[in-house]
C-alpha cells in the first residue's frame, strides 16, 4: 500500500468527524461556546491514535518509529487543512457573524478578520496534531522494543 493512503483515509474521516461535530452543535447554537471545543482534541486523538495503530499491524516487523510518527503527523495535518478550509467557508458564506460572536465570549474588543480566524484554528490544528502525535508515539515506542 502506498505510503500515505493510510493516514488520507483517516485524515479525510477526522475532518468529516469534525465538521459534523461543529455542525451538529451549530444545529442548537453551541457553536460559539469555547467549552465544547475541547472535544475536538478527543476526536482528533481517536483519529491520531488509530492511524498509528493501524499502520503498526499494517507495517508488522517492519513498524519503526518514524512510520508511525508520519502516519499521525500526515493525519492530523490533513484534517486541519480540510477543516480550516471548511471553517473559512462557514464564516464568509454560511454564518459571517460567527466570528463577532465567538469574539464577544473572550472580550468585546477583539476586532478579528477571516484570514487572522483562518490562521488561529490552523495553528492550533497543527499543533494539537503535533503534540497527539508525539504523545500517542510514546505509548507505541514501548511495543517496537519488543
Amino acid at each position: 500500500m502506498n505510503r500515505f493512503v493510510l493516514s488520507v483515509r483517516f485524515g479525510i474521516a477526522l475532518a468529516s468527524s469534525l465538521i459534523a461535530y461543529f455542525l451538529v452543535l451549530s444545529l442548537f447554537g453551541l457553536h460559539t461556546n469555547p467549552f465544547f471545543s475541547l472535544f475536538n482534541g478527543v476526536i482528533t486523538g481517536f483519529a491520531i491514535f488509530e492511524a498509528i495503530r493501524y499502520k503498526r499491524i499494517e507495517k508488522g516487523q517492519n513498524y519503526n518509529y518514524r512510520e508511525g510518527f508520519q502516519a499521525g503527523i500526515v493525519t492530523g495535518f490533513l484534517a486541519t487543512i480540510l477543516f480550516t478550509v471548511f471553517m473559512a467557508v462557514y464564516v464568509t458564506e454560511v454564518d459571517p457573524d460567527f466570528i463577532s460572536k465567538i469574539a464577544e465570549t473572550f472580550f468585546k474588543s477583539y476586532n478579528i478578520g477571516v484570514g487572522i480566524f483562518s490562521f488561529t484554528v490552523l495553528l492550533s490544528g497543527l499543533a494539537t496534531a503535533i503534540v497527539l502525535t508525539l504523545s500517542f508515539m510514546q505509548l507505541f515506542k514501548h511495543k517496537l522494543k519488543q
